[in-house]
C-alpha cells in the first residue's frame, strides 16, 4: 500500500470531475489515499511570488461539498481527504506534487478560453510538479492514423533512444502492471536525415533506412531489458518508427489506457524546467490521458 496520496485537482468543471474519476481509480489500484484539492483563485492582481497559498475562508466550499456527495457511496477505499486552499492555481498545484504519488487534472478548468486544448494550470503542473502529472482530456478527441492492430489494454510510452529516461520507462511499466496492460514503446528516429555541406563539397551519402531502424530497435530493446526483468508479467513491444515522434504517440493514443512521456532534464545553460515540444504536442492532441513524468537522477 502506498502512503503518498493521489491528488485530484477540482474546480467544479466537467473536465475536473473526469479527472476526479480517473484519480479515484488510480488511488484504488495503488492502495493509496485520495486527496481532493480545490484551489480558490486569487483576484487577478494576485501574484504567486507574493503569497502562494493561504488557508480557506470561513464557511464551506461548494466545490468540495459537491465532490463529497459524488463519492459518498463509493465505500471505504480509497480513503478520501478534502483540502481547500486559496492562491494562484498555476503556482499552488505544482507545489502539491512534492509529497504526492500522482497529481491528476482535467485538460481545462472553468477559466480561460473555450477553444483552449490545455489550460494554463495543467501546463504549469505538468512542467513544474515534482511528481508525475496526469492530464485527462475531454472525450471525443479525434486522432489520425490507424488504430492498434491488437485489442486489449495498452500503456503507450515514448522512448528517446539517444537519451532514454529510466523514470519514464519505470512509470509506464508500473502503470501497465497495475492495469494488466501491455506496454507499447514508440521509439522514433529522424527520417529523412538532414545533411549539410559547404559549396563545392561532396554531399555525404544518405544512411540506409533499414540500418537506422534496426539500430533504433536494438537500442530500445536494450533499455527495456531491466524493466522486463522487474515486471515479468508485463508484455512490452518496441516499435521503431520514422519521423515525427509526437505524431506517432498521438496516433497510438487512440483507445489507449494512458500515454506516458518524459519531461526535459534541467541543463547547466537551460536551468528552467521545460517539457519539450513532443511532450507538449502530446498533451494538446492525445485522445487518452497523458502522464508527464519528471526526469530521474542523471545516469553515471
Amino acid at each position: 500500500m502506498s502512503t503518498a496520496p493521489v491528488i485530484a485537482a477540482v474546480d467544479g468543471s466537467d473536465d475536473s470531475l473526469r479527472a476526479l474519476e480517473w484519480a479515484f481509480d488510480a488511488a484504488r489500484r495503488r492502495g493509496a489515499p485520495l486527496r481532493v484539492v480545490h484551489v480558490r483563485q486569487y483576484a487577478a492582481w494576485g501574484q504567486a511570488d507574493v503569497l502562494v497559498a493561504a488557508p480557506p475562508e470561513a464557511g464551506g466550499d461548494p466545490v468540495l461539498d459537491d465532490v463529497r456527495t459524488r463519492l459518498a457511496d463509493r465505500g471505504a477505499e480509497p480513503a478520501v481527504e478534502y483540502v481547500a486552499l486559496e492562491g494562484v492555481p498555476g503556482a499552488v498545484l505544482p507545489e502539491l506534487g512534492s509529497d504526492a504519488e500522482l497529481l491528476v487534472l482535467g485538460s481545462r478548468g472553468r477559466g480561460g478560453f473555450a477553444s483552449l486544448l490545455l489550460g494554463s494550470n495543467g501546463l504549469a503542473a505538468a512542467r513544474d510538479a515534482e511528481c508525475p502529472v496526469v492530464v485527462v482530456p475531454r472525450p471525443g478527441r479525434q486522432v489520425h492514423g490507424e488504430g492498434p492492430a491488437e485489442p486489449g489494454p495498452r500503456v503507450v510510452v515514448g522512448l528517446h533512444a539517444d537519451s532514454p529516461d529510466e523514470a519514464t520507462l519505470a512509470f509506464a511499466f508500473a502503470e501497465a502492471a497495475l492495469r494488466r496492460a501491455r506496454v507499447q514503446v514508440i521509439a522514433a528516429y529522424p527520417w529523412p536525415t538532414q545533411t549539410w555541406s559547404a559549396p563545392g563539397q561532396l554531399v555525404p551519402p544518405q544512411p540506409d533506412r533499414d540500418a537506422v531502424e534496426n539500430e533504433t530497435r536494438a537500442l530500445a530493446e536494450g533499455f527495456l531489458a531491466p524493466h522486463r526483468t522487474r515486471h515479468p508479467d508485463v508484455r512490452a513491444d518496441a516499435e521503431a518508427l520514422p519521423g515525427d515522434a509526437a505524431g506517432h504517440l498521438v496516433a497510438a493514443s487512440k483507445d489507449a489506457e494512458l500515454v506516458v512521456v518524459g519531461r526535459h532534464r534541467r541543463r547547466l545553460l537551460a536551468p528552467a524546467r521545460m517539457m519539450g515540444s513532443v511532450t507538449q504536442a502530446v498533451l494538446l492532441h492525445a485522445a487518452s490521458p497523458v502522464a508527464v513524468v519528471p526526469p530521474g537522477p542523471p545516469q553515471a
